[in-house]
């Protein structure tokens, strides 16, 4: 018991090393500096409540931004990663301490003969074959609808946005083919400008065109390209053929027509130009890179006619299933078989490329019906049995050991079995993996756990495989998870006992029946008791875990038992002995909770709820030698639980650790106003502010010498310092201010605040918020509601802006919500009462 407490001792040191390089460096980069002093009055009584807020203030939910909060993080050790994963795998791993040295593909360091007939069968090359059947069985696929649908719903978002693209192009052809051939019109459209100004100009003269050779260029001499296109011709036959055009509907149709008709050309080329600049525009949408210039070559028939084939094809390759891993080649060969006579031949690379972009595998894995096939393959392997007779070498010296010939070997005890360093190792890789997945699980129910508290968990986790070492077929798993439970929580302890059952039967040989059974024992212990309030209710768990033990170990047995019939009797008393040894379990859970609370110094809901017995020694003495403050804890007790009930903190903690906040004014209760009881101020008589602040100061001090007389938990403990933070004794601050000013005294401000550290929970952040407002509270006589709420807000705003609660994880957006709640158990505190009339008084009094 000594070294668990020296080694818990080292931990909790390590941890606070870590914390303290932690905060050092926190604070160097945020930069804290303590907030000033609001100015305003000192309240007229010597009490500890600090300065109010800033007088005058009209807008008291206006909370300033407070500092950001410092996390509380956890450090983990390295040390103690590989320390737990070490402990773990040497007593689980027990399977791998008795591993054949002659295992299958070493080489036989002597000959072999079997010393009997035997006929054994080869459990692992059955299994081989029977999960290669398995495994060889082809998979039943079918096809997924909501992935067909999504594909061609994509598919036709993306033809709506082809067609918004031609819609900005224009319509085409844009004028008569009559007038104009289509090739004509497609050429005039994207022409370059100088070209086409040079065809406006040939069409609008009798000049011949002359060839010249393709080597040219436009001649140095000329005043433009256009001018060059006129005097020396147009190179392409297009263009030859759109001048011909051109000058033919002139003659046709006179100079007006003509005109006209170069007007609504020269609107195409512009509309054109404004869609080729959309498709060009890197910015747009990723749909718009699926076209390309050839889109706008298509008239509106041969756009509609692409639009249907394309849906057509892609649903007839929908409906017969794309698999997953289809060779990219092999898909568009698909394609282009698919699109032949369903789209315009000049649309085929188009929709080509289209449906390459939206085609993805549809086809999922049927795993009910694959299952099923995987079955009757492994059903149709049969067993495979080694047979040796009496006298027969089962293996020369120097050959490499087959599977068969181990399992003969095996059998007859020649394998020479040793430590299999291999396998332990491997088996420590997946112990490391289960102390992550706790290691995760704790960080998002208890991401403060101590170390003390990991050690406990690895400490109560060893004892189930040391007791199975011990040739006992018994697990401590249901003690394990009532224990955990109590302590931890209902999702931790499960945690933990999920793992170790999962570890168990992979490191060491036991029989399922006794493992399913002391699991499940184990995980409903783990989850009821996370619920308990009370060591009865936690006794009554442990009843209900040795029904489940016991009724899951006859299950266990009866299923797989076809003789079970015949021996019902036999199965039913031992698992009568499982239901006995789970509530065995139990009780020596109960026995050594306290002990374990005590010596790891946790604070479950049971060990809060008798700590806040009145009857306990400390809060004896506090109502008796305190009273006045031993009230004013009951009244911020009452506020602040109300605030944690609202907030989802701890209830069981903020009420046991309220009770104990103040115990540190029994030093001297007259050195504080709620104890005086109208009599004379003691402080009155001192007549020196800075005596008198630390008096005020030393009820911090004194009450954690207090606490630790008797034993408190740390939890409880921090209660003492962090109600106060920081803060400045206003009072005695203010009157010495005075006082120096008239003495040309120095005033030092650390000399009139707490010693802190500042609250670093949310718990202690809500029990100084309460203590704060409640003196304030109860000095309010016929005052409305919201005023009160007006005051309380001032002050809980003091207490932000002062940098009290940068690191205790409230939110500035909940102080208004804590300072509701404070006025509403005010209110409830001060409801009004019927005035009685004299005359009933009197009858009363007879």
């Amino acid at each position: 018991m000594r070294s668990i407490q020296m080694l818990t001792r080292q931990l909790e040191q390590w941890g606070r090393d870590c914390a303290n390089i932690y905060s050092r460096n926190l604070s160097d980069r945020n930069g804290r500096k303590r907030g000033t002093l609001p100015q305003g009055s000192p309240p007229s009584l010597p009490h500890e409540l600090p300065a109010s807020p800033a007088q005058g203030s009209t807008e008291p939910r206006a909370w300033t931004k407070g500092l950001p909060s410092r996390m509380n993080t956890t450090v983990h050790s390295p040390v103690a990663v590989l320390l737990a994963v070490t402990c773990l795998t040497a007593t689980i791993g027990q399977r791998f301490y008795n591993q054949p040295q002659l295992g299958v593909g070493t080489i036989a360091p002597e000959t072999f003969i079997a010393p009997e007939d035997a006929r054994v069968e080869d459990t692992k090359t059955t299994e081989d074959n029977r999960r290669a059947a398995r495994i060889g069985s082809s998979p039943v696929l079918m096809i997924d609808r909501p992935v067909s649908q999504q594909i061609e719903k994509v598919l036709q978002r993306v033809l709506d946005e082809g067609t918004q693209l031609r819609q900005v192009g224009g319509q085409f052809p844009f004028v008569d083919t009559t007038i104009l051939s289509t090739s004509t019109q497609l050429y005039l459209r994207q022409a370059q400008e100088w070209e086409y100004s040079g065809v406006v100009r040939a069409a609008g003269e009798d000049a011949p065109m002359v060839e010249i050779p393709d080597n040219s260029l436009p001649g140095a001499d000329s005043s433009s390209p256009a001018d060059w296109a006129v005097e020396r011709g147009l190179l392409t036959d297009s263009g030859q053929q759109a001048v011909m055009e051109l000058q033919g509907y002139r003659k046709r149709g006179g100079s007006v027509a003509f005109s006209t008709l170069i007007e609504e050309i020269s609107q195409a080329r512009q509309t054109y130009g404004l869609a080729v600049a959309a498709i060009a525009d890197t910015t747009s949408i990723a749909s718009t890179h699926i076209y390309s210039l050839n889109l706008f070559e298509l008239s509106d028939e041969e756009w509609i006619q692409t639009q249907l084939g394309l849906h057509n094809a892609l649903k007839r390759m929908l409906s017969q299933g794309i698999p997953p891993g289809l060779p990219k080649n092999i898909l568009q060969m698909a394609v282009m078989i698919q699109l032949e006579g369903q789209v315009p031949q000049e649309a085929v690379e188009l929709s080509e490329n289209l449906l390459l972009e939206v085609l993805q595998p549809n086809l999922i894995k049927d795993l009910e019906r694959t299952r099923v096939r995987a079955e009757q393959a492994a059903l149709e392997v049969k067993p495979v049995f080694v047979s040796v007779e009496q006298g027969e070498v089962i293996i020369e010296q120097g050959e490499t050991i087959s599977q068969s010939q181990f399992v003969l070997l095996d059998r007859f005890d020649m394998s020479r079995r040793e430590i299999n360093w291999v396998g332990l190792f491997g088996f420590g890789g997946t112990v490391t993996i289960a102390v992550g997945i706790f290691w995760v699980a704790q960080g998002l129910v208890h991401p403060k756990l101590r170390r003390r508290d990991r050690t406990l968990v690895l400490l109560l986790s060893l004892t189930a495989p040391l007791l199975i070492s011990l040739g006992i077929p018994y697990t401590t798993l249901p003690a394990v998870g009532l224990l955990l439970g109590s302590f931890y929580g209902s999702l931790l302890s499960g945690t933990v006992v999920g793992l170790l059952s999962v570890l168990l039967p992979l490191g060491i040989e036991i029989e399922w029946t006794y493992l399913l059974a002391n699991a499940a024992a184990g995980l409903i212990s783990g989850i009821l008791a996370g619920r308990m309030r009370s060591r009865e209710e936690l006794a009554m768990v442990g009843g209900v875990a040795g029904l489940t033990q016991g009724g899951v170990y006859l299950i266990g047995s009866l299923i797989p038992s076809a003789t079970a019939g015949t021996i019902w009797y036999t199965i039913l008393g031992a698992a009568g002995i499982q239901a006995i040894a789970g509530v065995s379990w139990s009780i020596v859970a109960l026995g050594l909770s306290p002990y374990l609370e005590h010596l790891f110094d946790l604070v479950t809901p049971i060990r809060l709820a008798e700590l806040a017995n009145p009857n306990r020694p400390l809060l004896k003495r506090l109502a008796s030698e305190a009273p006045g403050t031993f009230q004013h804890t009951l009244f911020v007790a009452t506020l602040a639980e109300a605030a944690a009930k609202e907030l989802g903190c701890n209830v069981e903690l903020i009420r046991t650790g309220t009770l104990y906040h103040d115990i540190g004014k029994m030093h001297d209760p007259q050195g504080f106003i709620e104890n005086q009881m109208g009599g004379p101020n003691k402080h009155d008589e001192i007549d020196d502010p800075w005596e008198s602040a630390a008096i005020i100061k030393k009820h911090v001090s004194e009450g954690l010498v207090m606490a630790r007389k008797f034993r408190l938990p740390k939890a409880i403990q921090a209660f003492i310092p962090e109600h106060q933070g920081t803060m400045l004794i206003a009072y005695f601050y203010h009157q010495a201010q005075q006082r120096a000013k008239q003495e040309g005294r120095e005033v030092r401000d650390e000399e009139f605040r707490y010693d802190g550290p500042i609250p670093q929970s949310r718990e202690t952040a809500i029990v100084m918020l309460a203590d704060s407002c409640e003196a304030a509270l109860r000095s309010l006589k016929d005052v409305s509601p919201e005023e009160a709420l007006n005051m309380v807000n001032k002050i809980l705003k003091a207490r932000w802006q002062d940098n009290q609660l940068g690191e205790s994880g409230l939110k500035r957006e909940e102080m208004p919500k804590i300072a509701e709640i404070f006025v509403r158990v005010w209110q409830q505190f001060n409801h009004k009462r019927i005035a009685y009339p004299k005359a009933a008084l009197s009858l009363q009094s007879k």
